[in-house]
């Protein structure tokens, strides 16, 4: 138990000081600019590219686990999208907010901070694969979906380049992509340059974390919406129970690859959840208010999940093979 509290407070403990500090120095959101851009253009970038430049190239082609992984979350999206769409009449566009809110989790602040810090460097691929193959899904049905929402006459052919474009030219996505060719070509890099990424990559789960604090005290909760009935559920159990089950019943994977997919799985809703809602304008406050909620209670339901693990109560494989 001392070891599984010794690993859970850092990872929210970090989150805490952000939220802690934020309400102490009450800076404005635009005051987090430039440590969100070293996050997601300097410090993650380096940390993929770091792990997967010496991964064995053979553990990066694994597309049953890749396939499996995205299924589950597609499947999460749609259960959450139908509850709102068909049960609570919900518009397209606010049910596919609501359906991004359990699907959609924070794999790429909290994910490789809190997988590797539970399970060692060998979770660097799995979380990987997971960030970039997951984020691509997302990308491609958060404006297909908006589009067959608008009225408005949509260009397909300018859809699609947006899409490409959001999917090509993410930095994590791009250093996934020299990350694996410099496993590919078996690539050394200069002592000073290995120095620089090995700074910054060290950087990047502590100030991923921190940031994290930082946004939820940004935006303040007013109201409890009554889609979180079902968005949190969604999320924080069956979301991870699922890929659990699915994993074990798909394939004979690595203990440390489903365990990494379980956890991730368990995280609360992203903050590009609360973006999307931003940049289409529907359902702004309630996907606030789905991140907050999630967040906080994820302090306990991923705290649940990393001492099953640990403590054995989830084995590896739930169907060994007889």
């Amino acid at each position: 138990m001392t070891e599984i509290a010794s690993l859970i407070l850092p990872l929210f403990g970090l989150i805490f000081l952000g939220y802690l500090t934020a309400r102490i120095t009450k800076q404005k959101e635009h005051a987090l600019g430039w440590l969100n851009t070293f996050i997601i253009y300097v410090s993650l970038p380096a940390l993929f590219f770091k792990l997967l430049s010496k991964t064995p190239v053979e553990q990066l082609a694994s597309w049953d686990f890749i396939l499996a992984n995205l299924s589950v979350t597609f499947f999460v999206f749609l259960v959450v999208f139908f509850i709102a769409f068909l049960v609570l009449r919900a518009k397209v566009a606010e049910a596919t907010i609501q359906g991004l809110a359990s699907a959609y989790g924070n794999i790429g602040y909290m994910g490789p901070a809190i997988a590797i810090l539970s399970f060692g460097e060998k979770a660097a691929v799995p979380v990987a694969l997971i960030f970039c193959f997951e984020n691509m899904m997302h990308f491609i049905v958060a404006p297909t979906m908006m589009a067959v929402a608008s009225t408005q006459k949509q260009n397909v052919i300018q859809l699609i380049a947006g899409i490409l474009r959001k999917i090509l030219l993410h930095p994590f996505i791009i250093a996934t992509f020299l990350g694996v060719s410099a496993a590919l070509i078996d690539l050394s890099l200069p002592r000073p340059v290995e120095g620089l990424v090995d700074y910054l990559a060290q950087a990047a789960a502590p100030c991923a974390l921190f940031a994290m604090g930082v946004s939820l005290a940004l935006r303040p909760l007013k109201r409890l919406p009554v889609e979180l009935t079902y968005i949190v559920p969604g999320n924080l159990i069956l979301h991870p129970i699922l890929m659990y089950v699915f994993l074990s019943w798909v394939g004979d994977f690595d203990p440390i690859w489903v365990y990494t997919a379980v956890l991730l799985a368990a995280l609360p809703t992203a903050t590009n959840v609360f973006v999307l809602a931003q940049q289409y304008g529907v359902w702004i406050e309630r996907a606030s208010a789905s991140i907050l909620i999630n967040t906080i209670l994820s302090v306990v339901t991923v705290s649940a999940v990393i001492y099953a693990i640990k403590s054995g109560f989830f084995p590896p494989d739930l169907f060994p093979a007889s």
